[in-house]
């Protein structure tokens, strides 16, 4: 690996510093800085409407969706020259956490499998931030086996060519505060599961659309419920072919596991100070020697990430594909974030109880362990991502599966209404 930018890169990245240095939100620098997983830290302003206030910021100065083709409101450059731009959008980077699945994986499903009228219609106001999308896929009992969907799409019986949507999605994130959604529904049942789906898109404020937020552990609703009561969706908001969803899906699936296994953190720095900054007993806590065996195996873990995932970068860099590095980010950082964050709460004593303004680090990481074991399935469980890793990586034989050529609705249903 080489950790060196080339001449081309190291002028971009000064570019971007000198940009940054006179456009970024200073005055919110150290509330983000705050900012722990599931939570931004703003409080002194409006999270949607700071986070959309720079957004519009970056693509009116072309820093937008800096992958995107310029048509479409993105800025045209590499795929390294957008990882320099993580890098360096630091703690203002938090700001693009409400864009993170639109930019990330409706866009590029758009993008792919649209007509160009709707393209020109839809992205580059989901790339300046004027609109927000989320992704509709799971249901009740269709997690982690997609291809289990059972929300219906029919075609209406007046001619028109709509098609009317029943059913239910849940754990969509972000649902409440968003304009349009990718959604995947079946249309044939008669077929197997994987080839009776289809997908649309549509806009989150059509008639018989009902979104419940969940309230979560962590105190913040940001995973809904959503449900389709005779919703109509005109033909041309289809994107691919009458039973091709799956493969649509796909598009969705893979820039889903980039975008959360590439930007995933495990909390390290903000523990590592935390140890650095307090007393156990009168004398500091590193001074102890579990602590500092404790401390010296989460560095190992956060090492390998950093490079493993460099891995990813050098190959971006030679215009190479990565490999699987995102799929392990996640499956690794997830599980790492949990114990961190216990481990944080086992040192803060009785007061690792508390979750108000009187917690150590203001809550931090009581925040951060009710969020973290969503990473555990969000992207992608992490049997599912073993899988993954196992079949495709490794090369090991796959699980048995019973219905792979059985139509949906002979699969038996635990009790559930058939399709």
């Amino acid at each position: 690996m080489d950790f060196n930018d080339t001449p081309q890169e190291a002028e971009f990245r000064k570019e971007v510093r000198t940009w940054l240095d006179a456009n970024a939100p200073k005055h919110l620098e150290d509330e983000l800085k705050r900012a722990s997983f599931g939570s931004n830290g703003l409080e002194s302003e409006d999270p949607i409407k700071a986070s959309k206030a720079w957004q519009k910021k970056k693509a009116e100065a072309g820093w937008a969706c800096l992958h995107w083709p310029k048509e479409y409101g993105g800025g045209a450059r590499s795929a390294m020259e957008r990882v320099i731009w993580g890098q360096e959008e630091g703690p203002y980077s938090v700001l693009s956490g409400l864009f993170t699945i639109g930019h990330g994986m409706c866009g590029p499903t758009v993008m792919e499998w649209a007509n160009e009228e709707w393209k020109e219609r839809l992205l580059p106001p989901l790339a300046s931030g004027e609109e927000v999308w989320c992704q509709l896929f799971s249901e009740p009992a269709s997690g982690s086996d997609l291809a289990g969907l059972r929300t219906k799409a029919v075609k209406a019986d007046d001619g028109s060519g709509d098609w009317i949507i029943n059913g239910q999605k849940i754990w969509t994130s972000g649902a409440q505060n968003s304009d349009w959604g990718l959604l995947i529904t079946r249309t044939n049942p008669d077929v197997p599961k994987h080839k009776g789906l289809t997908m649309f898109f549509l806009r989150m404020d059509s008639p018989g659309v009902k979104i419940v937020p969940i309230k979560q552990a962590n105190g913040a609703s940001g995973f809904n419920e959503v449900y389709f009561d005779d919703v109509r969706i005109p033909d041309d908001q289809r994107l691919g072919e009458v039973g091709n969803g799956w493969k649509v899906s796909l598009t969705t699936l893979m820039n889903e596991r980039l975008s959360i296994g590439s930007g995933m953190s495990t909390g390290f720095p903000e523990l590592f100070k935390f140890c650095m900054d307090m007393d156990i007993d009168g004398e500091a806590a590193t001074a102890d020697s579990g602590v500092r065996s404790k401390l010296a195996q989460f560095a190992v873990k956060q090492s390998g990430l950093k490079y493993t995932g460099m891995r990813a970068i050098s190959a971006l860099s030679k215009g190479e594909t990565p490999g699987p590095e995102n799929s392990i980010g996640k499956l690794v950082a997830g599980a790492t974030m949990q114990e961190l964050a216990m481990y944080a709460l086992d040192l803060q004593g009785e007061a690792g109880a508390l979750w108000n303004e009187e917690s150590p680090q203001n809550g931090r990481f009581q925040a951060m362990l009710m969020r973290s074991p969503a990473t555990s399935i969000e992207g992608g469980s992490d049997e599912i991502l073993r899988n993954i890793i196992g079949e495709r990586v490794l090369g090991l034989p796959g699980d048995i599966r019973v219905d792979k050529d059985v139509a949906f609705k002979d699969i038996p249903a635990s009790g559930r209404a058939k399709a």
